[in-house]
């Protein structure tokens, strides 16, 4: 009877190591797909030949791909903002699933410590002054970054609970930020510089660079190479306090590492794309369905998800109407009917 049991047993983790094999499989390939299906789409069309050309141009010295506009398009103009939207997507969702696992609560968002709100104050004021587009970014990460120290800081002078100390300071500093954005708002020309932060606050990567790309990517690796590999400890972490000090980690040094890296990420995709809302809360969620909650495979496919969500959203806001739309919007569009679909599931998806 017990060897029926082992057997059976052993049949089901057979299945379940193959089920995620194939999640794996799916999520590995899924991103190079939206990747390759992304540039041909825009008001300038070029074709899948003209691409592979171009990009096995840029491989193999050989090959002579096609110059001109064509070559603009593909590697100034559509592979940056490509780049960008992935590393964006990527970016907030590990930082959605790092804080969820912190804080032991699946409605945790990365904006939750005030990153946000503040890389929105620090754009408004350099839109206000009337700073180039480096300066918005580099002003953007930088406030952000200050608004999560405040909150840390603040939130060690509170003796009690220090996750409920985090999440209370985390409000108070992102209603101050997005209290004096509006005072600039309000202060701005209504004719120049209030569209531009309005439009900036709704999220878009129009104005991506090839720099912009490369100073992100060093931002968020900083932030995101540690977390992925502190990933086995956030299941320890998303236990509880006691349970991790009983298995002998330091859980306030753990605490502050997983806050420091998930700013940084959190700050370095706002200052990139601006304020973009619901990535970092849907795409664990998602990864959660499709993996489970064991943070050395959900980070990995939170990643990969997120990258294509924020691209194909990217791509939306770029192909449905004449005029680009915000991609804020369209990710509370999205996500808030989705979210809302996900509860309906009940606590499987949680």
């Amino acid at each position: 009877m017990s060897n029926n049991y082992a057997s059976r047993d052993g049949l089901v983790e057979a299945k379940a190591e193959r089920n995620l094999r194939l999640v794996y499989i799916f999520v590995v390939l899924l991103p190079i797909a939206a990747f390759v299906f992304s540039f041909p789409l825009g008001r300038y069309p070029i074709s899948i030949p003209d691409l592979l050309s171009a990009l096995a141009g840029k491989v193999f010295p050989f090959v002579h791909g096609p110059e001109g506009v064509i070559n603009t398009v593909i590697f100034q103009v559509r592979l940056p903002r490509i780049l960008a939207a992935m590393l964006v997507g990527a970016a907030l969702s590990i930082a959605g699933a790092a804080y969820q696992g912190m804080f032991k609560n699946p409605l945790v968002s990365p904006d939750i410590l005030g990153a946000s709100s503040g890389a929105g104050l620090g754009a408004a004021l350099a839109i206000f002054f009337s700073w180039n587009v480096a300066g918005i970014q580099i002003a953007a990460f930088v406030v952000s970054l200050l608004a999560v120290i405040a909150v840390y800081f603040l939130s060690n002078k509170i003796k009690r609970d220090p996750t409920l100390a985090l999440v209370l300071t985390g409000i108070l500093v992102g209603t101050l930020c997005s209290s004096f954005t509006s005072l600039l708002k309000y202060m701005a020309d209504p004719y120049d510089k209030l569209p531009a932060i309005t439009f900036w606050l709704m999220g878009s990567l129009a104005t991506v660079s090839p720099k912009n790309v490369i100073s992100s990517f060093v931002i968020m690796s900083a932030g995101g190479v540690p977390l992925y590999l502190l990933r086995w400890r956030l299941n320890v972490l998303s236990l509880g306090e006691d349970e991790g000090k009983t298995l002998g980690l330091e859980t306030g040094k753990l605490r502050l590492a997983v806050i420091i890296c998930s700013s940084l990420l959190t700050a370095g995709a706002v200052s990139v794309s601006g304020l973009i809302g619901w990535v970092g809360l849907i795409v664990p969620h998602l990864a959660r369905m499709l993996v489970g909650p064991n943070y050395k495979v959900l980070l990995p496919v939170s990643i990969a998800i997120g990258s294509v969500y924020m691209l194909l959203v990217d791509d939306l806001a770029r192909c449905l109407t004449s005029a680009e739309i915000p991609l804020g919007i369209l990710t509370s569009i999205i996500g808030a009917p989705f979210f809302f679909a996900i509860l309906l599931r009940g606590k499987k998806g949680l």
